[in-house]
């Protein structure tokens, strides 16, 4: 029977994806960026095996030493004492490699000397590494010294930010730090607009730093709009939000597009109820993600949702365990991902129970050459356990091992045990003298 899905899944269209094509071989990277000159191939020799001894990746070295000329004007000795400031300021191999390869002009003799001690003046105690990364570049970027990070560093305490909080938001986001303190101040404000207060603020946006980098006017105040016309109260949002702050990143339209898909299912009650047992806003963003989930997969946005409108119970499942079954209908049973869109139960099948055994027994069977027709992703999925033990699994006596305990619960299935006829046997009681002359007496008096 075909299922009519709703027009909004086919307003949707599927994003471009660029490869990046893989490097070649070290030799032949070094011979595109070599030159005739013997003196170029001195310097490059001593400044690659430099490279490699901090951590850098050999295959990568030719590469970013031609985008990177300028570093020629540095001798070895100079360049390597660049890194051991850059060391001083975090001991870690993946914060020298992370920041010299995402900022290379990081390295000025000038530059770091003024960020040698930059970064104990900030007042941040455990800094993490990414955070010391992130300050830098920016530094480079916009010609920032240590003085104007720290008064942005003091600006974000001066709101009731935690050292916690400004650490996240200089990993994840580290923009806002060069934001106008009434900008922050703004977004403060959108917080304790909807009931956000104290401490809880500072909880949002250390859970959730993107806030910071969002615009009030042309982000978040129209999604708060979104919110009251789907009928959601401020305490319904503020409920929301204080227990997980992502919400916030919803874009515009998303979540109204989410629960017209889910008022729109056709499932068993006990699935509608437990999908909207924590009320509709948590069961769109459930949604929302579980979206987001299928198209990091390959999906497009419409073919995520018709997948979860045709298997509920999806919408119900921990993420990890719809990735786990994804990673291994694509890596291990070699089916493309769209096969979802037309078997959308084979997320909602049990993965240890049902697709391990079934797919080792198929595969097992596939490697003996005994699969005449090819078993596809649809039978493999939506057969009876009866059916498929009857078929792959009861004529092969060496797939009972593989099929291992399961094979026994279709076999016991299949036939009575040993005995049970015994059990509807009537049970004989003893005749006595007197049973048999009432009998006598009882078919005498019947007419003849």
């Amino acid at each position: 029977m075909a299922i009519r899905l709703k027009p909004f899944f086919h307003n949707i269209t599927k994003s471009s994806i660029c490869f990046t094509p893989p490097f070649q071989n070290r030799l032949l990277l070094f011979q595109s960026v070599s030159t005739n000159s013997p003196s170029h191939h001195e310097y490059l020799n001593p400044l690659c095996n430099l490279f490699q001894r901090y951590g850098f990746q050999p295959h990568e070295l030719p590469n970013f030493l031609k985008k990177n000329d300028f570093l020629r004007n540095s001798t070895p000795q100079e360049t390597e004492n660049y890194f051991k400031i850059l060391q001083s300021l975090n001991p870690s191999r993946e914060f020298l490699v992370s920041t010299v390869t995402s900022c290379p002009r990081v390295l000025h003799f000038e530059f770091l000397e003024n960020w040698k001690l930059g970064i104990n003046q900030l007042g941040i105690h455990n800094i993490s590494w990414i955070a010391i990364s992130n300050i830098l570049e920016l530094a480079s970027k916009f010609g920032l010294s240590p003085n104007d990070v720290s008064r942005r560093v003091g600006c974000f305490k001066g709101l009731g930010f935690s050292e916690a909080t400004v650490n996240r938001v200089l990993e994840n986001v580290p923009m806002p730090i060069m934001s106008a303190e009434d900008e922050l101040c703004e977004k403060v404000e959108f917080l304790m607009g909807i009931g956000v207060r104290g401490s809880e603020i500072d909880r949002v946006v250390r859970l959730y730093p993107r806030i910071l980098a969002l615009g009030v006017e042309k982000r978040l105040k129209p999604l708060l709009d979104e919110f009251s016309d789907l009928g959601f109260s401020l305490s319904d949002v503020r409920r929301e939000v204080v227990r997980e702050p992502q919400v916030l990143g919803l874009e515009n339209g998303e979540l109204s597009h989410c629960l017209e898909m889910l008022r729109s299912l056709k499932c068993r009650l006990a699935i509608k109820e437990s999908i909207f047992g924590d009320g509709e806003f948590r069961a769109g963003y459930r949604v929302k993600l579980r979206v987001d989930c299928l198209r990091k997969h390959g999906l497009i946005y419409r073919d995520a949702f018709t997948v979860l409108w045709k298997e509920p119970r999806v919408i119900l499942y921990d993420i990890k365990d719809i990735e786990k079954k994804i990673e291994f209908l694509v890596g291990k049973m070699k089916f493309g991902v769209e096969c979802l869109v037309e078997v959308p139960e084979y997320l909602g099948a049990n993965f240890d129970k049902q697709i391990v055994p079934r797919f080792n027994v198929i595969d097992h069977l596939r490697s003996r050459g005994g699969v005449g027709d090819e078993v596809g992703l649809r039978k493999l999925v939506k057969m009876s356990r009866l059916k498929f033990y009857n078929m792959y699994v009861k004529p092969y006596p060496d797939h009972e091992k593989i099929y291992g305990r399961f094979a026994e619960k279709s076999a016991v299935r299949s036939q009575h045990s040993v005995g049970m006829w015994k059990l509807f046997r009537p049970q004989k009681y003893p005749e006595t003298e007197e049973d048999v002359q009432n009998i006598r007496h009882f078919m005498e008096s019947l007419p003849k």
